[in-house]
């Protein structure tokens, strides 16, 4: 299934995407894609509508994020070996995690602010995790078990921020805008084998990142374990797993965001985003 939030920002409505790629209304079946949802009954009744019997909705649509009330947000920092050498950086002995806060997060073609003072502002492209059933202390063998399905995730970062204001990396990942989620919340159904996915980003038309997840360091049956030896998982958190190489801060020299580009992003299987990026108003 293609699980979908639409309609107007903080009004969204849940839906999903049909086999011949129309939107149907899900409001007669859930209140919204939330915990109760995404667990394995929920996503087991939806399963069972027939798409054909569900209302139709015409017309352009926006999109929000496909989670609603998202609980976490946990990042994968230099989950490519690629990405880490283009940092600079060393490759990860255990998973790097940081927490990006929920307020970044937004829909998949929502714009992107430049946050007030930014000269770095950076995209990676990236594999989302939604969690399905709470996950403490996993197998890796079982990890799987306790994932809803996938979605396109957009890392935006600052990383003046991030790497020259001292402490955690979350305040150049935190940013408002900087968490655009979707479009769609594909159910594990339909993505038989997450380690097998090409990703892909362009600014401004120009291909900067094109990758595939089976470069990952950590797959995502490691990282759903691994997390919840720390953490307990819950239903509709979201793991972002880290981006291969091609982002900004890679490039040389070093190329960032400004008002006016636009960011298209996509991954097999689980849709496209795009973004305009727009000045903070009190620039």
């Amino acid at each position: 299934m293609k699980l979908v939030r639409y309609g107007t920002a903080g009004k969204e409505k849940p839906g999903l995407i049909d086999v011949n790629g129309g939107l149907r209304d899900l409001s007669s079946v859930i209140h919204d894609i939330d915990a109760q949802a995404l667990g394995r009954e929920g996503r087991a009744r939806v399963a069972a509508i027939d798409p054909q019997s569900l209302p139709l909705v015409s017309g352009e649509q926006r999109y929000g994020a496909p989670v609603a009330h998202v609980s976490k947000f946990i990042c994968v920092g230099l989950n490519y070996s690629e990405h880490a050498a283009e940092t600079n950086a060393p490759t990860p002995e255990q998973p790097i995690l940081f927490m990006k806060a929920t307020s970044a997060v937004m829909g998949p073609n929502d714009d992107v602010v430049i946050p007030k003072g930014s000269v770095k502002t950076d995209w990676e492209v990236e594999l989302g995790v939604v969690i399905g059933e709470t996950a403490r202390s996993v197998s890796v063998e079982n990890a799987l078990a306790h994932v809803a399905g996938y979605v396109v995730v957009n890392d935006l970062s600052e990383r003046e921020f991030q790497l020259e204001h001292g402490g955690q990396w979350v305040k150049g990942k935190s940013c408002d805008t900087f968490g655009p989620i979707g479009p769609w919340l594909v159910t594990t159904d339909e993505v038989p084998d997450p380690q097998q996915l090409g990703l892909r980003l362009e600014v401004n038309g120009h291909r900067y990142q094109n990758g595939n997840t089976r470069t990952m360091i950590f797959t995502v049956a490691q990282l759903v374990s691994y997390i919840s030896r720390y953490m307990t998982l819950l239903p509709g958190d979201v793991i972002s797993t880290g981006t291969p190489s091609g982002v900004g801060l890679g490039q040389k020299p070093p190329v960032y965001l400004r008002p006016g580009d636009v960011i298209e992003l996509g991954i097999d299987g689980l849709g496209t985003q795009r973004q305009h990026v727009r000045a903070h108003p009190d620039e």
